[in-house]
């Protein structure tokens, strides 16, 4: 977490040289400040000292490093699986077809919108007792 905190300071420090020559090259060649750039470069600044700042403290609130941080750890060291993961399913596929469905719905006819959410609830339902019946049920 250490490195992380690093290449996060390193990466805000970046982002501030940059938005300081980004506005100094603006006011010079334009005579004025070039809102949209300065912004989203100082927003870039701000983001990367936010994150870098939660991971330091983070890391040094920890007790000690992780075992993901550790060249001489094992793979048995760190914490066990966490989740399932189904590389057979179809159902993520329908369901993002189902939200974009709906997201389309919402742009061009509300009409649509409904037919997703009912297509959405659908594959949310599926997904969800995928594995409490038939070929994969536990």
């Amino acid at each position: 977490m250490r490195a992380n905190a690093n290449l996060f300071w390193i990466l805000a420090g970046f982002f501030l040289f940059s938005a300081v020559l980004y506005t100094v090259w603006s006011l010079l060649y334009y005579g004025k400040v070039e809102w949209v750039g300065t912004v989203a470069l100082t927003l870039s600044t701000i983001l990367g000292t936010f994150l870098a700042f939660y991971i330091s403290r983070s890391h040094r609130s920890q007790g000690g490093e992780l075992p993901e941080d550790l060249l001489d750890a094992n793979i048995d060291d760190g914490d066990p699986e966490l989740g399932h993961f189904s590389p057979w399913s179809w159902w993520p596929i329908a369901l993002a077809f189902g939200a974009g469905l709906v997201v389309l719905g919402i742009a061009v006819g509300f009409w649509l919108a409904y037919i997703g959410v009912a297509f959405t609830i659908v594959c949310l339902v599926g997904w969800t007792y995928e594995y409490y019946r038939g070929y994969f049920a536990r």
